[in-house]
Order: C-alpha cells, then structure tokens, then sequence
C-alpha cells in the first residue's frame, strides 16, 4: 500500500503539534518526480546521520530546536527558521528540544 499525498491545490496543516509531537511520525507531505515534501519528527535526542541527496534542499524548522551540520558548521534551527542546502551536501541533524521540520527537497538522480 503506498502512502497518500497531497494533491495540487490541497491545503496541507503544518502548524505545530505540541505535546503530540512525541506520539507522531514523520511523513511525506507531497511528493513528485520533481520534489518531495516531508515533515520529519524528531524526539529530544533523536538524530539523523550525515547523508547528502542530489537535489537542493530547504529545512524550515516548525517547532523546538534542531542543530543542522552542514559546511563544516553547527548551526541552530528555532521554530520560524529556514536553512537552504545545494545538492550534495552532506548534513546532519540533531533535535536539541521534541522538534518538527519541513523538508522540501529537489528529487534529482545522483550523478556518477
């Protein structure tokens, strides 16, 4: 059974979750050929190990607090913040408080 996504035009609610947040998983919003929006969940504590996709990338944090390395850099992400990644770039992502982020990514195939 594959996930359901949201059509053109559909309203999607990405307001903060609160104390609900612990008890959701991440999700894949909408998702193309072309890009892919997710909204990942992540617990105080939980990280995401560096990896890289092809494509660029937005990270829009919603709520709580999120470090994001990337270019050799630490950088906090607070609930209204939005960090831009070129394609290729490998990053991590480490939730400092029970925290959700917007991903939207470029879909692009790696190239050899």
């Amino acid at each position: 059974m594959s996930l359901r996504h949201a059509e053109s035009g559909e309203v999607i609610d990405i307001r903060p979750l609160g104390d609900k947040l612990v008890d959701s998983a991440s999700i894949a919003l909408a998702r193309t050929d072309d890009f892919e929006v997710m909204r990942l969940m992540l617990p105080k504590g939980k990280s995401i190990p560096e990896h890289e996709v092809a494509g660029e990338i937005s990270l829009q944090c919603i709520e709580g607090t999120v470090e994001v390395q990337a270019h050799d850099k630490t950088r906090q992400l607070q609930s209204g913040n939005l960090l831009f990644l070129a394609g290729n770039t490998p990053f991590a992502l480490f939730a400092l408080e029970n925290s959700s982020v917007l991903m939207t990514m470029v879909r692009k195939e790696k190239q050899e």
